[in-house]
Formats: C-alpha cells, sequence, structure tokens
C-alpha cells in the first residue's frame, strides 16, 4: 500500500530528476530482476536461476516489480535534498554527526573533511543514515527536521527490508537453503546497523578531480549483505568486472539497483561476491549536477553470527567444511562497527590500498584507489 503525505507536514521544494547523460559511456549490463513474478508458480525458483547467472556476470543487478511508487520515490528525494540543503551549522549539529570512532554510521557525515589520495583535494559527499525505527535505536541520531516526515520515512524503510528479504529468499534458494535463512538473519524489529540513506556528491572542479584520477568515492566493497540504490540518471556509480575494467552502471526506469556486500559474500564462502565499485566524476553534461542519491543498506542483525552456511550447494562445490561451523563467533555489530572505524575513521585514505581488514576468520582487502 502506498504510503500517504502527513497532511500537517510542511511542503517541500520538488526534486527534479537530472536528464540523462548524451554521452557515450561504456556500460555494463545489467540483469532485471522482475519481483512481479516471485508469487507466480515456480516464480521463486525462476528469478533464482536469473539472478545466479547475473551475480556470476557482475555482481550487481536491478529489481523491477517492486512495490514502490515513482510518486513515493520521488517524495523521499524531495525530503533528503530539503535535508541536504540545510545550512551547515542545522544539518551538522554534533549531536547528529555520525560517529566514526565508535564505529557508528548513523547520523549526518559532512563534506570537505577528509583529504583524498594524499591530495590538497577534499571529498565532496556528504549523507544522512537513518537507523530503523524500533525501540532498542530510538535514542540513535534523528534530526529534528525529518519529524513532521516520520511516518512516510518509516513506511519507507520498512518497505525497503521487505523488498530486501524477497531478494534474501532468492538467495537462500541458489544456496539450496531454507527460504527464509538470510531473511531471519536480517529482521526489521532486531536491532541492527540498517539504515536508510539520503546522499549528495558536491560538484568538484575539474582541477580538483584530475588531482584525484576523478575519483569521487573510491573503489570499495559494501560492509553490510545487500545494497538497494533507487536509479537515478547521473552517471558515475561504476563496478569493477571479473576482467577487471570499469564499466558505468546503467539507470533502470522504475527500478532499484542491488548489490551484495561483505556479509553475505562470507556466508556464502565467496559464492555471492561483493563487487568492487567506486564513484567517479560524471560526464561534461552533467558533472556540474549535485548528485542526490537514495539508499536502503541491510546490515546482519547484533547477535547474528556471520560464518559460511552448511549449504549444500556451497559442500558440494568445496567451498565450506564441517569444521567451519565450530569456528569463534564474528557477530554482525562487531563485524560492521570494526569496518566502519577501520573505513572511516581516517583524515586521509592515501595509506590504505592494499591492507588487509580482518575481525576474527573474516578478511577483506581494501581496494582503496
Amino acid at each position: 500500500m502506498p504510503s500517504a503525505i502527513s497532511p500537517e507536514a510542511s511542503p517541500l521544494p520538488k526534486w527534479t530528476r537530472p536528464e540523462p547523460t548524451k554521452e557515450e559511456l561504456s556500460w555494463a549490463e545489467i540483469k532485471v530482476i522482475d519481483l512481479n513474478k516471485f508469487d507466480q508458480p515456480g516464480g521463486k525458483e525462476k528469478l533464482a536461476a536469473e539472478l545466479r547467472d547475473a551475480l556470476h556476470v557482475t555482481g550487481f543487478f536491478s529489481v523491477a516489480g517492486t512495490g514502490f511508487t515513482q510518486s513515493e520515490v520521488e517524495r523521499q528525494y524531495d525530503i533528503g535534498q530539503a535535508y541536504l540543503n540545510l545550512p551547515k551549522e542545522e544539518k551538522g549539529s554534533p549531536k547528529y554527526l555520525c560517529n566514526f570512532a565508535q564505529g557508528n554510521y548513523f547520523g549526518y557525515r559532512a563534506a570537505h573533511e577528509k583529504r583524498i589520495m594524499g591530495t590538497d583535494v577534499l571529498d565532496n559527499v556528504e549523507s544522512m543514515n537513518i537507523p530503523k525505527f524500533i525501540p532498542s535505536l530510538e535514542n540513535e541520531p534523528f534530526h529534528p527536521f525529518f519529524e513532521e516526515y516520520r511516518a512516510e520515512i518509516e513506511d519507507f524503510s520498512r518497505r525497503s527490508l521487505e523488498l530486501a528479504s524477497k531478494i534474501f529468499t532468492l538467495f537462500s534458494i541458489i544456496l539450496k537453503l531454507p527460504e527464509d535463512y538470510f531473511s531471519r538473519q536480517h529482521l526489521y524489529e532486531g536491532k541492527s546497523e540498517d539504515h536508510l540513506r539520503y546522499m549528495i556528491y558536491r560538484p568538484r572542479s575539474l582541477e580538483d578531480d584530475e588531482k584525484v584520477q576523478h575519483n569521487w568515492s573510491r573503489a570499495h566493497t559494501d560492509f553490510g549483505s545487500l545494497t538497494l540504490l533507487w536509479s537515478q540518471n547521473v552517471a558515475g556509480l561504476q563496478l569493477k568486472t571479473p576482467a577487471c575494467e570499469w564499466k558505468y552502471v546503467p539507470p533502470v526506469d522504475n527500478g532499484i539497483i542491488c548489490n551484495v556486500g561483505d556479509t553475505l559474500d562470507f556466508w556464502s564462502a565467496g559464492y555471492l561476491k561483493s563487487t568492487i565499485h567506486r564513484v567517479v566524476r560524471p560526464p561534461k553534461d552533467q558533472a556540474h549536477i549535485h548528485r542526490l542519491g537514495l539508499f536502503y543498506f541491510v546490515r546482519p542483525g547484533d547477535s547474528v553470527d556471520i560464518k559460511p552456511a552448511s549449504s549444500p550447494l556451497l559442500k558440494r562445490l568445496g567451498l565450506v567444511r564441517e569444521d567451519d561451523q565450530n569456528a569463534a563467533p564474528v557477530r554482525g555489530l562487531e563485524y560492521v562497527r570494526e569496518r566502519v572505524k577501520n573505513y572511516h575513521n581516517h583524515n586521509n585514505y592515501a595509506d590504505m590500498k592494499g591492507k588487509k581488514f580482518n575481525v576474527g576468520n573474516l578478511e577483506i582487502e581494501d581496494e582503496a584507489t
């Protein structure tokens, strides 16, 4: 059921969707998974087969039939745009800032506070990460600006995880596990680091971008299990293919771009790979645009143990052993908080390339380009 706008909510300036670039770019081929087929006889199994093939080609895919109307999505862009256009001193009050030193990603992240690649160029991204609307997280940062839109944001947040749960069902089918295997590790009412994100990249001069090889967000994998990115038209997001080529991720009308994160990679013993991606300076006809994004990041439950699943498929492929189940547990909160501290609690990212990040028996090598 589409969410209604509260009649008491203040009117907001309308976000205008930018026009697609007219430049010729090297686009990745992204499989579109139509979730309208999910409840049809044999639908989940057919979609799982399509998804398995897509993940082994790029690691990114798109979903259609999401249940979100275009007006609902654009309303969230309206909200995000209005907040991110507030004066810095208002949106960046210390009590609402992300506490990267503690690995806490909830709250506001300001732009222009970190140097890029050993240069004097400052990063150009700012964001607000909103936690799930559950009692155990009610004391996390939630800026007063959002209070009159709370019902709409909560509805969008809850339905985002409902959508992700369908995708988790497909992952479970791929690995020949019980259909709820992954969705029960990611329950909305369970405490976790999930968040809805409004994020914007501010344009930077060509001179500065050339100093940092046109990077707006360094190459990385996502920390959690699954990322949902509502499609928008400003080119810049690129994925690294298995052939080590950088390809642009194309916009998908009324779709959501998805990619696997590190914890699902760990659960599947690398069968479902977290894909390296980055954001670069948009093409010439879009380089002046403030690139607004809308995301939902799915993270494992705080107390969930991240270890290779006891999957018949993974066992047959020799990717998991019986003694893997006896490894010391690494809990969802422990992993995500340590990963956030490692990645974000820096003033300069230049010295991180090629370094390995470990928590327990889980390991990621930092791309950092």
